[in-house]
């Protein structure tokens, strides 16, 4: 079982001259519908509330085959207003609430031994933790989903996408605290090149990415990769770097394409068999010709998602073609 915590929400992408459109998104959530499409069994905690927004995320989380054991609470379901400019880039607004208290209670143990947290019980099978963005860095449920991380480092492949959102998280000192919480935690690291260059200004991005590639010391990062829209993504690990070229498409918009790099990104990674902790002596020693297979493969997915609306990731026949 693959495990992705973080925020769930319908994105209303509002194009000039045109009714606000809903889509179900939240960059964690997306990543959880990308692994599920690509074959994965997959369990999402996230947060949803009682209203007909929560009934669209809980339906379309569903279809996809994504396991959803934490029930609706009470508060509204958030919301991310896309603005689309005219090249079909995307600016947000949100309205949101991030709480998780379900993930802090205890469970009653079976064992007869001291009680777990309910994501201790949760996370007992995950072999794969995913999480970032507004869940990492927003209160009160940051501190959740970094208890969470620490409960499953011991027998699980951490993966960690800061996702930065300033129009939320405007105090970027603490924003840059939180991230290198998670990044001394992560075993694979992915993060645009304007998320770097928001959280470290003035430093080149891919120099970030190497001094992220060294924290935590033998226990830190194995892989780190930094995309860069029609750039191509570019990756370090021990071995060196690699980067590779996009596919050329038509762009519709770019809503959830870093999402569904990260989703192929760890799907290929599980397809090699590289999750799970017993493996992270395995994939620090990744060489550069297999981080380029890697990277070459998530931009894939991420090429197909900007040529149509929303975030809509790719299946794996989609990628087979």
């Amino acid at each position: 079982m693959l495990t992705v915590i973080g925020e769930a929400l319908v994105d209303e992408v509002v194009q000039a001259g045109k009714a606000p459109v809903p889509h179900v998104g939240g960059s964690p959530m997306n990543v959880a519908v990308g692994l599920a499409r690509l074959g994965h069994p997959v369990q999402f905690l996230g947060r949803i509330g009682k209203d007909a927004y929560g009934d669209m995320v809980a339906g379309h989380l569903k279809t996809n085959d994504v396991l959803v054991p934490l029930a609706p609470d009470e508060l509204p379901t958030s919301v991310a207003r896309a603005v689309l400019d005219t090249d079909g880039a995307a600016s947000y607004e949100f309205a949101l609430d991030w709480t998780l208290p379900s993930l802090a209670t205890s469970s009653e143990s079976t064992s007869g031994g001291p009680a777990e947290s309910a994501s201790q019980f949760m996370l007992n099978g995950t072999t794969l933790l995913h999480t970032g963005s507004i869940a990492t860095m927003l209160a009160p449920g940051e501190a959740h989903v970094l208890a969470a991380v620490v409960s499953a480092h011991p027998h699980a492949t951490i993966a960690y996408d800061p996702n930065c959102r300033p129009s939320i998280i405007g105090d970027v000192d603490h924003a840059r605290q939180q991230a290198e919480k998670f990044v001394r935690l992560a075993d694979v690291i992915k993060a645009s090149d304007e998320d770097l260059e928001w959280l470290y200004p003035g430093v080149d991005p891919k120099e970030s990415a190497r001094k992220w590639l060294a924290m935590g010391g033998a226990e830190g990062p194995a892989v780190v990769v930094v995309t860069q829209g029609s750039g191509g993504p570019w990756a370090v690990c021990a071995a060196g770097e690699a980067e590779c070229q996009v596919p050329s498409v038509e762009v519709v918009d770019t809503v959830g394409a870093g999402d569904s790099f990260m989703a192929a990104l760890l799907s290929t990674l599980v397809d090699r068999e590289l999750d799970g902790a017993q493996r992270r002596r395995e994939l620090r020693a990744i060489s550069t010709a297999v981080l380029g297979e890697l990277i070459e493969y998530a931009a894939r997915a991420a090429a197909i998602t900007v040529s149509r609306a929303g975030a809509n990731p790719p299946s794996r026949a989609e990628l087979r073609k």
